[in-house]
């Protein structure tokens, strides 16, 4: 999501629709929030749809860095279409001017040949002459050789009034986790690639670069600077990364890695096997075919699994990428499959904050309504796509509003999004959430675990009744929450560790409006959230994504558990990570931790200068 947060208190009564809709589904987009190294895993808690069967990495499998290197070293593809940026009229050719007669002789001849008009009154003479001006009227004669007037200048994007903020606070940028794709921002150097623990980037120095805020994607990341620059990096096969990364000069293995002072004493990390220097690099979005109003200031990024979103100071929003839909087909608009550069997004105006899941994207604006696009084929849009065709998913990909409540009181405060699901927080507190429920990942209970299962029109979840939510984020099918009081809560699927409860204390429970089990015992979900009870501190903020999780408390330290075959809980495991775990390095043991960025199969953490 990440882009992911602080929430308003909010209560609204919204009618509570009981019989859910259980639309036909069709299995997620093939490329989910950073796969590229996985393998299909059977698991008994699975539910019976093949299309949510979820993938898993393998451990550093050869074929996928065979992969990489080919991806990195082969010329990228032309997409079918790509955002163009219209051209600046050229002035009209002149037209050519009025031939002269030959001679007055001639001219005098034509006059006789003119019979002459018969006599009318003077009021019919008025009347007629009217009537001729408006439907024939004589064309102006130019000079020989002068041009006609140019046609009308487009008139230039202009800048609304200011209402957003632009962060401020420079951080540092730890990252850890898969790097066989450049989604670590680490370049070409020798330990560049499956970073253990987290390691500080010094490709983006606070002092030198000044990230002020980040969002990672499934495999690409967002990374807003002070200086107002859009940098971007990982994988770009989608064009996500709003720039060119074609590069014809082989693969790059350094042997000796060149010392920066970024790696910490306890460093384990394995080699770089090749990368394209473009990708793994952090590098500026390209905005000069896009047109952008003069004075512009950047506030916010966002990341899904192939698209990008970037938000301005007064409100508009641009993107580039695309999103898929379950059967591979990418469209980023109704008219444009794959944005190359950056292309403004029309329909949203006045917006606030911007929240992604794996191909849809959400818009909050000023009245505290919520924008929903992209893919909607598990109802994550939260308004009923009528029939999966060609041209309905097309309608998908214009921003509508839904049955939210907007407003200065009852409206949305705060809005974040799982891979296939979504959240809004009100004003007044009420939680807010629709799309694939097929484990609870919702939090509503009623069908839960059915192949089908989906939360449409959007509801109120109960189980938070009289709690306060203030940071709420959602993996593939997990999701995840802090209250006011510094409690953590999880649910939805568990096998993977994902709640970060262990799955012995889960077996023990058994309430199955608690935790559904399969027909051998093992639990499959938890369909009302649980608490988290091994956390050290007051957990203030949440972010998941794909299988892993992250809590960070006031006290600035980053707890992390869930699924780590790739290193992406930063603990320095390579297999499930049960329970929720300190994350804790010479890096970062002395630093305060203010959030956590998840990506598909690699994390960041962030700490203020």
């Amino acid at each position: 999501m990440a882009p992911k947060k602080a929430a308003a208190s909010a209560k609204t009564d919204v009618p509570q629709n009981k019989a859910n809709t259980k639309a036909k589904l069709t299995k997620p987009a093939p490329i989910t929030r950073g796969t590229r190294k996985v393998a299909e895993k059977e698991s008994a808690s699975t539910p019976t749809n093949a299309s949510m069967n979820k993938t898993v990495a393998t451990k550093k499998a050869a074929s996928a860095k065979t992969a990489a290197r080919s991806r990195a070293a082969a010329p990228k593809t032309a997409p079918k279409t790509t955002a163009k940026v219209p051209a600046s009229k050229k002035a009209a050719e002149p037209k050519n001017a009025a031939t002269k007669p030959s001679s007055n002789k001639r001219k005098r001849e034509e006059e006789v040949d003119i019979p002459p008009p018969a006599k009318k009154t003077k009021a019919a003479e008025s009347k007629t002459a009217s009537k001729k001006v408006k439907s024939a009227p004589k064309p102006k004669v130019t000079a020989a050789g002068a041009a006609a007037p140019p046609p009308k200048a487009v008139k230039a994007l202009v800048k609304g009034p200011v209402i957003n903020e632009p962060p401020t606070q420079r951080l540092k940028v730890y990252v850890f986790g898969e790097g066989t794709a450049g989604e670590l921002g680490l370049g070409t150097g020798k330990k560049s690639v499956d970073v253990r623990r987290p390691r500080l980037n010094m490709n983006l120095d606070p002092e030198k670069v000044g990230v002020v805020q980040i969002a990672a994607g499934g495999m690409h990341v967002l990374a807003l600077t002070a200086d107002n620059k859009i940098l971007s990096w990982g994988v770009n096969d989608a064009k996500a990364l709003g720039r060119d990364t074609e590069w014809e000069g082989g693969l790059k293995d350094l042997d000796i890695a060149e010392k920066d002072g970024s790696e910490s004493e306890d460093d384990d990390d394995e080699d770089n096997n090749g990368l394209n220097p473009h990708e793994c690099v952090p590098g500026e979005v390209d905005f000069s075919s896009t047109e952008v109003a003069e004075g512009t200031r950047w506030v916010q990024v966002a990341a899904g699994d192939s698209c990008s979103l970037a938000l301005t100071d007064d409100g508009r929003v641009y993107g580039w990428g695309t999103f898929r839909s379950t059967a591979g087909d990418e469209n980023f608009t109704p008219d444009i499959e794959r944005a190359e550069r950056p292309v403004l997004i029309p329909d949203l105006k006045k917006i606030t904050a911007l929240a992604t899941g794996a191909n849809h994207a959400l818009a909050l604006d000023t009245d505290g309504a919520v924008w929903a696009w992209g893919s909607g084929e598990q109802n994550q849009l939260g308004r009923r796509m009528v029939e999966r065709t060609a041209k309905s998913q097309k309608e998908g990909l214009k921003p509508r509003q839904f049955g939210l409540p907007k407003g200065p009181k009852n409206g949305i405060a705060k809005i974040a999004s799982g891979a296939y699901h979504s959240f809004a927080i009100s004003k007044t507190g009420l939680v807010y959430s629709w799309g694939l429920n097929n484990f609870g990942e919702t939090g509503h209970p009623e069908n839960a675990g059915e192949d089908d299962a989906t939360i449409i029109p959007a509801k109120v979840v109960k189980a938070f009744k009289g709690k306060k939510i203030v940071s709420i984020d959602g993996g593939d099918h997990h999701s995840v929450a802090a209250t006011a009081e510094g409690d953590c809560l999880t649910w939805g699927k568990v096998d993977n560790g994902q709640l970060g409860i262990a799955f012995d204390e889960l077996k023990k429970i058994s309430d199955e409006d608690v935790v559904v089990k399969s027909e051998a015992g093992q639990p499959r979900m938890v369909i009302v959230p649980l608490k988290v009870s091994n956390i050290e501190g007051h957990v203030e903020s949440v972010a998941s994504n794909s299988e892993h999780t992250f809590a960070v408390t006031k006290e600035g330290k980053a707890w992390a558990w869930g699924f780590a075959t790739c290193y992406q809980t930063g603990t320095g495991d390579d297999e499930v990570v049960p329970v929720a775990t300190l994350v804790d390095n010479t890096a970062v043991r002395d630093v305060k931790i203010v959030a956590a960025h998840p990506g598909g199969q690699y994390g960041m953490l962030t700490a203020n200068i």
